[in-house]
Formats: structure tokens, C-alpha cells, sequence
């Protein structure tokens, strides 16, 4: 009998749940209005003077925004009854919280909560005093990167001159790197970097230095397709031929090609170029091959001569190209499952690429890129058979008291490519690298530390002071198992400085 019951009331929630959603229909299936809700909003990390765009429904009589710690924001946009714009005053919580949204008579608030980044920068690949030249990259790494702005340096003239965040390189939100300016100051100067909320920070001191003659950076095409057959395949006309699948996929498309996934996630994040050649009216549509989300805009406002034609490129060869950028869009969101398609009618893509500054000829040298540095030797003090100096990967499960934690993408870097331990300590040093656990040691087996005395040949003086070590961890027990157990320095008398790259 319990049974029954139980059947019967789920027969019933399904039955008013169904009476529920067709009273909230209207004529033409148009839905009935919903009043004041918010359903997302989105960016959900965000800093002072970030925009944020709000989506639900009975945003039309909207007369105040509420930020975290009850910040007040009247001035905003309402685009439509269901989407609001806004930017992020200051004096927000750095908590966190939900907004709120509020009309005369109500108000909604979000079901998960706004995060506060904080931008912080942890190091640099130069450090001060250190030379660096014209064209020469710099890497800055640290936390919340994203909200970074702009760099200020020196031109030859000595006059400011910045380099704006649209010429960043980024990796991910951890590491920025720019192009020191081919004509630089000849000298040494602290630069700025800005970010998105005011906040200002010193560059080291460099000795900066004009691009030599012996080299220069040219942009080159790194080709991500190219159209095997362009006669056979023919012209787009409103069809699903050039459409692009993530390498693996489901199989359910008829793709021209698959995309490895790297190179998919970088054409997510990353600006790309489509080449094509066609008649003098083009109509580009750009989709998920579903069709549910569109690029550069809303739906149907496709690319042609006469909207949005300045995209359009004219090689002098007979061919053109437009410039793609999906980061933070819709499209890229959904393009895993709904793949991309370039559709509408009057042209024939030739080849998809990436553009990419590379050093032609003598180039600067080897490069320093830091994982990580010591920003208080004496404070986090030396090893001495202690975990101080433990590492883990970014987002671990917090059971560690790690002195940091490395991206992902750094981390994968780590198990599988050369890297460098800085440190500084006395003339007796013994050095045991194992996971956090202790189960599993490099260079060798258990207990086989690294002493003057045993393998002190890994042990490379620097002149200054301090010495290094290159750890090759590809291929161990120690790489397989450091996800879950972490890396760990131990052992005595030495104190770690920076983890590093050579490039």
C-alpha cells in the first residue's frame, strides 16, 4: 500500500507539473510573464569596473542593482525585459555574495554567488637588474591575471608607452606575456602593470636594451585546415559542408574535419583567421552546426559587403579573410557538442590559421619562465626535514598545507619537461625530493638523497651565492603519483628560491 501511494503521488506532481507548464503558455507559444527573476548572470569572477550582464525576467521596471555587501548601483542598462547591464562599482565585499535586483514593489536575487577576483603578481621570467631587449618576451605570473589592463614601459624617446591588454599573450589566468617593443629605452627602469581596478604594480628594475640587428619578429600562419579540394567541395550555399568537429566526437556530423583538442581549446580562447575566395556578394554565416548560437552577433546578422563588411579582408590575390575571436561567446560555450559551421552562400573557405609572432634569425637566448619564487626566504626559513616547500597542483583537495599551488596546465608541464630548483644554504646540503607522501623519491630510490657527497654532481654552482639543480621528472613513480600526493623539497640545509623553466 506505502507503495502505491507513493506511485500515485509521483503520477500526480507529473500531472500538475504538466497543468503548470501549459498555463505559463500563451497564444503562439510566447511565454507568460514570469515576473522579476534572475536565471544567470555572467561574468561570475569579476573586479571594481567590470561589466556584467544579468539575464532573467521583469527587468523592465528594474530601479536598482544591490552588489555584495549592500552596494547600491542606480545607473545601469536595461537591454531588454530580460537582460540587464551593468559595471561593478567599488567597495564591494571581497567575500562575495549574491546581487540582487529590485523594482519598486520587488526584489530577486541570484541563486550563486558574484566572485571578487583580486589580481596578484607573484613574479616575472627577468628578475631586477637582469637585462632584457626589444622583441624579447616577458612573462608575468601570478593570480586572477585576467583583470590585467595594460603594461607601461619607456619608448627610445624615454616617453611612456603602453602596451594595451588586446596585445597580451595569456595562459589561462595565471601567466601574462608581452612584447617588449623593438625600440625601447636604452636603460634601466622599473615599468607598471595596471589592472582593471586600479591597481598599479612595479615591474623589477631592468636593463633594458634596443632590438639588435642579428634578428626581428615576423608574424607567420600556423595553419589549423586547409581546404583539400576547393572545387570539389564547392562553395558555401546555406549548406553544412564546412563544418568542424572536436577530434573524437560523436560521430552524428558529417564534418569535413576533426580538430585535435588542443588546438580546439585555442580556437575557443585565441584569435583565428578563415582564408576564402567567392563572387562579390558573400553572406557568411558563422554557427554552431545546430545553429543555436551565432558569431559576431545575434542571429541572421550574417557578414556581407554591406553589414559588417569591414571583416572582410582583401588579400590582393583574389582572396580574402575575416578574423575570428569566440573567447567568452556563446558560441564557443556550446561548440564541443554543436561543432562550428561557416554557411550562408557565395564563397569557399580555403584554410583556417592561427597568427603567431615568432624571433627570425639570431634570437635573444635561452629564457628564464618561473613556476614559482620565494617572496620570503628567511620568513618560510630553510628545509630541514619539514614540508614547507611543498607544491601542489591548483585546486587540490586541501588536505595539504602547500606553500603553493600550480596550474593546471604548469603542472602537466612539470611532469614531463626539464625544470630548475634555485636555492641558496650551506656547504653541507641534503636534498630529498619525494611526493608529499613520501612513497615515492627522485632521483632514485628511498633515502638516495642528493648530498655533496652522493650525486653532488646534479648540484650546479651559480657564482652568486646560490646553486641549481635540473630535475627530469618524465616517466617516474614520482610524476604519476604527484597529483594526488604533491611534490615535496625536504631534507636540510638548503632554502628553495624559484622553480623555472629554461625556454
Amino acid at each position: 500500500m506505502k507503495k502505491l501511494f507513493t506511485y500515485f503521488g509521483v503520477l500526480l506532481s507529473v500531472a500538475l507539473m504538466c497543468c503548470i507548464s501549459a498555463c505559463v503558455k500563451e497564444k503562439g507559444g510566447e511565454s507568460a510573464n514570469l515576473g522579476l527573476g534572475i536565471k544567470v548572470f555572467s561574468p561570475t569572477k569579476v573586479v571594481a569596473g567590470s561589466s556584467v550582464s544579468i539575464t532573467g525576467s521583469g527587468f523592465t521596471d528594474a530601479t536598482e542593482v544591490v552588489f555584495p555587501d549592500n552596494v547600491v548601483v542606480t545607473n545601469f542598462q536595461i537591454v531588454s525585459d530580460g537582460m540587464i547591464r551593468v559595471k561593478v562599482p567599488a567597495g564591494v565585499s571581497p567575500e562575495g555574495g549574491n546581487i540582487i535586483v529590485r523594482t519598486a514593489a520587488d526584489q530577486a536575487e541570484s541563486r550563486l554567488p558574484l566572485t571578487i577576483g583580486n589580481p596578484v603578481i607573484s613574479g616575472y621570467s627577468k628578475q631586477p637588474g637582469e637585462s632584457i631587449q626589444g622583441g624579447e618576451l616577458l612573462s608575468i605570473y601570478g593570480k586572477d591575471l585576467e583583470f590585467l589592463t595594460s603594461v607601461e614601459l619607456l619608448d627610445a624617446d624615454g616617453n611612456p608607452v603602453v602596451i594595451p591588454d588586446s596585445q597580451f599573450y595569456r595562459k589561462g589566468t595565471s601567466t601574462v606575456i608581452i612584447i617588449v617593443p623593438k625600440k625601447v629605452f636604452d636603460g634601466t627602469f622599473a615599468g607598471k602593470v595596471n589592472t582593471l581596478n586600479g591597481k598599479t604594480f612595479d615591474m623589477p628594475e631592468l636593463a633594458y636594451e634596443p632590438a639588435s640587428e642579428g634578428g626581428h619578429l615576423e608574424i607567420v600562419k600556423v595553419s589549423i585546415w586547409k581546404n583539400p579540394d576547393p572545387d570539389g567541395n564547392g562553395a558555401v550555399n546555406w549548406n553544412g559542408t564546412y563544418r568542424f568537429a572536436l577530434e573524437g566526437h560523436d560521430g552524428k556530423s558529417e564534418a569535413i574535419a576533426e580538430i585535435p583538442a588542443d588546438v580546439w581549446e585555442k580556437m575557443k580562447t585565441q584569435k583565428f583567421y578563415m582564408q576564402a575566395q567567392g563572387s562579390d556578394w558573400v553572406q557568411m554565416r558563422i554557427v554552431t552546426g545546430w545553429w543555436n548560437f551565432q558569431w559576431p552577433a545575434g542571429k541572421d546578422e550574417d557578414i556581407t559587403p554591406n553589414f559588417q563588411g569591414e571583416r572582410i579582408i582583401d588579400n590582393g590575390d583574389g582572396t580574402y579573410y575575416i578574423e575570428l575571436d569566440l573567447n567568452g561567446t556563446d558560441l564557443a560555450a556550446n561548440m564541443d557538442t554543436e561543432h562550428l559551421l561557416f554557411t550562408g552562400s557565395g564563397y569557399t573557405p580555403l584554410e583556417l590559421y592561427f597568427e603567431e609572432e615568432v624571433w627570425v634569425g639570431e634570437a635573444p637566448g635561452p629564457q628564464e619562465v618561473v613556476i614559482w619564487e620565494n617572496d620570503d626566504p628567511e620568513g618560510h626559513g630553510a628545509v630541514n626535514w619539514n614540508g614547507t616547500y611543498r607544491f601542489a597542483l591548483e585546486g587540490h583537495d586541501g588536505k595539504s598545507e602547500a606553500i603553493a599551488e600550480i596550474p593546471a596546465d604548469v603542472w602537466e608541464k612539470m611532469k614531463t619537461q626539464v625544470f630548475y630548483m634555485q636555492a641558496q644554504g650551506s656547504d653541507w646540503v641534503q636534498m630529498r625530493i619525494v611526493t608529499g607522501w613520501w612513497n615515492f623519491q627522485w632521483p632514485a630510490g628511498k633515502d638516495e638523497d642528493i648530498t655533496p657527497n652522493f650525486q653532488g654532481e646534479r648540484i650546479i654552482d651559480n657564482g652568486d651565492g646560490t646553486y641549481y639543480i635540473e630535475l627530469d621528472l618524465n616517466g617516474t613513480d614520482l610524476a604519476a603519483n604527484m597529483d594526488t600526493e604533491h611534490l615535496l623539497f625536504t631534507g636540510s640545509g638548503y632554502t628553495p628560491l624559484k622553480l623555472y623553466f629554461i625556454e
